[in-house]
């Protein structure tokens, strides 16, 4: 594009002028879509890159009477574009690896922690009356149903219910102990 139409089109569009902006665009992003494709390797995101580019164009449109080389202009957001595209590929890529590590991490203090807890859970288990313990293990252990458990025992299926209902309360309020014994 000849130097003197860049400079009166962007007088122009600093004044708002539409056409100034579509003889700008129609010269400029196509060469902005390769510049941004040799980087990025994927057409389809370099063209909505461009389009990111020239739409700060047109919103800072009335800086445009202080460029004197819209293509150095153009480029340099292009680079910085590109910048910030690999610098949030580059944190997402951080936060994805932590989270696998959180999630795949192996801490023996947990182990030992839910060795304990099963331990401390069983032997308050172990500690109810017979049948609501007898009750409780069938259930959970050996997962059987309600009907089973109560035809099993030749107790009423409520009576399971009541017993199953008794022992998790105590196991949640055991929990609450367990819970404030561990943040100290």
């Amino acid at each position: 594009m000849d130097k003197e139409l860049e400079l009166v089109c962007l007088e122009k569009l600093a004044a708002g002028d539409h056409r100034a902006f579509e003889i700008l665009y129609l010269h400029y992003h196509p060469q902005v879509v390769r510049f941004l494709c040799g980087f990025l390797k994927d057409e389809e995101e370099a063209f909505d890159m461009a389009q990111d580019i020239f739409l700060k164009v047109w919103n800072n449109r009335l800086q445009a009477i202080y460029i004197r080389s819209f293509s150095a202009y153009l480029f340099t957001m292009a680079r910085n574009q590109l910048t910030n595209h690999y610098e949030s590929m580059l944190v997402k890529a951080r936060f994805e690896e932590q989270e696998l590590q959180r999630q795949d991490g192996y801490d023996m203090n947990d182990d030992l922690l839910a060795r304990d807890l099963d331990e401390w859970l069983n032997r308050l288990v172990g500690q109810m009356p017979e049948q609501r313990r007898n009750v409780f293990r069938m259930s959970r252990q050996e997962g059987l149903s309600n009907d089973e458990i109560a035809s099993h025992l030749r107790i009423s299926k409520r009576t399971v219910e009541n017993h199953i209902t008794t022992v998790l309360k105590a196991l949640r309020h055991a929990l609450k102990r367990f819970s404030c014994l561990i943040s100290l």
